[in-house]
């Protein structure tokens, strides 16, 4: 995929956009607007505003100048008009879902979603008389394969979580914006970065911003991107509604992470792909799933659509029983045992610990460890999975 963005521009959403210091504070970070009010000189002040917290300060859980500056830069970065910020990536998905849909309609989702996503499908929405279908979206056919007269919304997460498989998101687009059906693709495993599915056709993109967009492991957070249009309408009712805004600290935070974006992006693909590489030949590693290598399935559609492979992968073990998964995970000193990713310290995060009577993720094999690629030195990395491998 071309790069859409030059270095320039990109320096500039990420050092410059929406901070406005003409505007007195002349501050190199901008200001933490911490406050929950604000407050006006007039009635006819105050009444000019109600109504218009998309783009006007009245209470922070709708505006907030210090929100309103990352919202600019997230739009930039996704190629997108508008943004919004939410305090979780899963509120941000099931806002924009939603938003759009009502009792009495289909939605198509790629199978193997991100967790709380398949949770918002099958125990919310169904309660509200909301149907959904699951797809292989490997083959973008099945989407249209599963359209019924009541579909109105599609979802693709690509590549998809823990397996990594990819969809061709300029066909599912295509195919849905044949029917009237909006698209949502949640774009966290890449960052704008490396992927921007609206240009590739989709109306709106998610992301948990938890993950690269903050990339210190200090915040909770997710963002919104779309057209104008749809993220007034996503901010009218579910934003205001649930009320699950970010703190304006937490924002300030965010922003500050979003400075290194490029180069820490840029140092953890490069030691995923080494690491990947490294695991690929192990004797003792039967699969790694990881769209960068030749073997994976959708590595040329990778080539095709993202322009590079972030840190993020899975690995099956050749290991004969659980307690051959967990020596090899209780081993491991650099790579720390944890739920998220994105940050600068590597993680893994065994399939196994969360199997059993809950039934959670009964669909995947007991030996595959999700590994996630930070910025730490790779052959130290390479090092610790090599002494770790050696105990199975």
């Amino acid at each position: 995929m071309s790069d859409l963005m030059s270095d320039h521009d990109l320096s500039h959403i990420l050092t410059h956009l929406g901070e406005e210091r003409e505007r007195g504070y002349d501050a190199v970070v901008p200001p933490i607007v911490q406050s929950g009010n604000f407050t006006y000189p007039t009635v006819a002040a105050m009444r000019a505003v109600v109504g218009k917290e998309f783009d006007r300060p009245l209470y922070t859980r709708g505006f907030n100048p210090t929100v309103a500056i990352l919202r600019k830069k997230v739009a930039a970065l996704e190629h997108a008009e508008d943004a919004l910020v939410f305090s979780s990536g899963s509120a941000a998905i099931a806002a924009a879902v939603i938003a759009f849909t009502k009792a009495g309609d289909h939605i198509v989702c790629v199978h193997k979603p991100y967790s709380w996503t398949k949770k918002l499908l099958i125990e919310l929405l169904s309660r509200f008389g909301v149907e959904h279908t699951f797809v292989d979206g490997t083959d973008a056919e099945n989407y249209r394969k599963a359209i019924r007269p009541n579909t109105t919304f599609f979802i693709l997460e690509s590549p998809n979580s823990l397996t990594f498989e990819l969809q061709d998101i300029a066909a599912v687009a295509a195919i849905a914006k044949g029917h009237g059906i909006l698209t949502l693709c949640d774009n966290s495993f890449n960052s704008p970065l490396f992927q921007n599915p609206i240009d590739l056709g989709v109306d709106m993109v998610a992301h948990s911003a938890t993950k690269y967009l903050n990339g210190h492991s200090d915040v909770v957070a997710g963002v919104l991107a779309g057209t104008h249009a749809h993220m007034r309408q996503v901010m009218a009712k579910e934003f205001m509604t649930l009320g699950a805004c970010p703190s304006p600290h937490d924002t300030w935070l965010l922003m500050r992470g979003l400075r290194t974006l490029p180069l820490r992006m840029d140092r953890s693909a490069d030691n995923a792909e080494k690491v990947a590489r490294f695991l690929e030949a192990h004797p003792k590693v039967k699969r790694v799933h990881w769209p960068g290598l030749d073997s994976h399935p959708h590595h040329a559609l990778a080539k095709k659509q993202m322009r590079r492979v972030a840190g993020l992968m899975s690995i099956e073990l050749d290991a004969p029983d659980v307690a051959a998964v967990e020596r090899f995970c209780d081993n491991l000193r650099t790579f720390l045992i944890a739920v998220s990713w994105g940050g600068y310290e590597s993680l893994q995060w065994p399939i196994c610990a969360l199997q059993g009577p809950s039934g959670y993720y009964a669909d995947l094999p007991f030996n595959m460890i999700r590994l996630y690629v930070g910025l730490e030195d790779p052959q130290m990395l390479i090092t610790d999975l090599e002494q770790a491998l050696a105990r199975i």
